[in-house]
């Protein structure tokens, strides 16, 4: 009986190894799954900042013709009146 016990236990341990071996493919399966997602994630998020950094520009480039224009206007205005 002691060798049916001993072969038993191997047996055990062998299937245990297995799904050990299943669990690990798995776990890499996934992590290379949620590290492509996160390279996604990464390049979406480096196109939004790039998008809203040309917005500031361009606010920024509005910004300056408008006060431009306004002290244009402001010099009519100060030559009518002096």
């Amino acid at each position: 009986m002691d060798n049916d016990n001993v072969m038993l236990q191997f047996d055990q341990i062998e299937q245990k190894v297995g799904n050990l071996i299943k669990r690990c493919n798995a776990l890499e399966n996934l992590n290379l799954e949620l590290s492509d997602k996160v390279k996604g994630l990464e390049a979406e998020l480096k196109n939004k900042v790039e998008v809203e950094n040309k917005h500031s520009e361009q606010k920024a480039l509005i910004r300056s013709k408008v006060d431009s224009i306004l002290a244009k206007l402001n010099n009519i205005n100060d030559n009518k009146t002096g």
